[in-house]
C-alpha cells in the first residue's frame, strides 16, 4: 500500500484497485502501486509499505547450480549411416 501526497494540490492519495487523480494540471495517477503524472518531482511518496528484497534472482541456489552443471556438459555428435 502506497500513499503519495501531490505539491500542486496538496492532495494525498493511498493506493487501491481504483485509478485515482488528483484533479489539479499536475495530473497525478495512482493506481495500485504505479504512479504518473506530468512532472514526478511534484509528487512525495508519504507511506510505502511494499518490502523488496536486496536480490532480483527469481533462481533458487539449487537451480543455478543445476544451469552451471548444465553449462559445462558437452555437445555428442550422431553419425547417421545414409543408405
Amino acid at each position: 500500500m502506497i500513499t503519495i501526497r501531490c505539491k500542486v494540490c496538496q492532495k494525498e492519495m493511498t493506493s487501491t484497485h481504483k485509478i485515482q487523480f488528483c484533479g489539479c494540471p499536475n495530473s497525478t495517477e495512482l493506481i495500485e502501486d504505479k504512479i504518473t503524472a506530468v512532472d514526478l518531482s511534484n509528487v512525495v511518496i508519504v507511506e510505502n509499505n511494499k518490502k523488496y528484497n536486496g536480490s532480483n534472482n527469481v533462481l533458487t541456489p539449487s537451480d543455478l547450480a543445476y544451469q552451471e552443471e548444465r553449462r559445462k556438459r558437452k555437445v555428442r555428435k550422431l553419425d547417421f549411416e545414409v543408405k
